[in-house]
């Protein structure tokens, strides 16, 4: 199935592995609040036992360096497409006040900037990614 729009998570190259997928979750929970209609519907196993809910598309994940994702932001900000960012600065906070704090006290063009995720028309998304390479 092709989907008219598309979800893509950008991941800064040099994280270690754990910091990547701590990243990636937080980075798609902003999609799914901001688009609550990519959700499908709840699983449910053969014995009945419920599941929740989770995209109805799929998630591309990439990586990229610094300069590649500071472009990729630059590029979604430019077309005005919803994104979720994650800083540096968010893995010595502990709280969701404390980490929007950490980002309102950075201009946008000098975050330090460690992923991003952002959906929109397929077109879009994928000149926003230009220059990441799908995550191993």
């Amino acid at each position: 199935m092709r989907f008219e729009t598309k979800i893509a998570v950008v991941i800064r190259d040099d994280l270690a592995t754990w910091q990547r997928l701590n990243v990636c979750a937080f980075l798609v929970s902003g999609i799914a609040a901001a688009v609550p209609e990519l959700i499908g519907e709840p699983y449910e196993d053969a014995d009945g036992t419920k599941y929740l809910s989770m995209f109805g598309q799929p998630v591309l994940v990439f990586e990229a360096s610094a300069e590649v994702l500071t472009a990729a932001h630059a590029r979604a900000d430019a077309r005005g497409l919803p994104m979720s960012i994650f800083t540096a600065e968010l893995f010595g906070t502990g709280n969701d006040e404390d980490n929007r704090a950490a980002v309102r006290a950075v201009p946008r063009t000098e975050l330090d900037l460690v992923g991003l995720a952002v959906h929109g028309p397929r077109n879009a998304v994928d000149k926003i990614a230009t220059g990441a390479r799908m995550h191993p």
